[in-house]
């Protein structure tokens, strides 16, 4: 039986180099594997009033659709060295209401990409930090930092590159191993 993976791409834009890059691995991962997408646009900002008897139906919708996988996989582009406001608003609105967070004891790996050189460094690093708190253990290694990545897509999104659809595949395996241990 496959594991169910959440994929949460942090960039909200409809030509996302992140989407491109989360679709695929969702297409080359490990075969044990199922990667699916996660919708965050919709949701709105974490407010604690909203935390009603019936809160807002996206807050609902993504609470119940990140409960049914059991890993996540982000992939995320840089904002300003940390990760995109939409982003850190999912993982506020799947933490709460306190003592209900779909978060926890879910692995996590993190792909953080840039059109820069970088890779979206910054970004990685920052999304590691609530992670802790939310208790995901998060991959290691392999990292995953993706620059210049408007060069390793064609005009459709499409990867180009073999030595990076090779090393996107090598990541996804090392996923499933990570996610096989810390479930194990």
């Amino acid at each position: 039986m496959p594991v169910r993976v959440a994929l949460i791409v942090g960039s909200l834009r409809k030509g996302s180099y992140s989407r491109a890059i989360g679709l695929a691995m969702k297409a080359i991962a490990a075969p044990g594997l199922e990667i699916e997408p996660v919708q965050i646009d919709d949701l709105p900002l974490y407010d604690p009033d909203l935390e009603t008897d019936t809160p807002p139906p996206a807050w609902t919708r993504f609470r119940d659709e990140i409960s049914a996988t059991e890993a996540v996989l982000f992939v995320t582009p840089e904002y300003n060295r940390s990760i995109p406001g939409a982003l850190k608003n999912a993982l506020d609105v799947g933490s709460r209401p306190y003592g209900q967070s779909v978060w926890s004891g879910k692995p996590a790996a993190i792909v953080s990409v840039s059109p820069g050189a970088l890779g979206g460094f910054g970004a990685n690093h920052h999304l590691r930090q609530p992670l802790v708190f939310l208790h995901m253990p998060t991959m290691q290694q392999p990292e995953a930092y993706i620059g210049n990545v408007a060069s390793l897509l064609d005009e459709n999104g499409q990867l180009k590159k073999d030595d990076t659809r090779q090393f996107l595949n090598s990541f996804t395996d090392a996923f499933a191993a990570w996610i096989e241990k810390t479930k194990g």
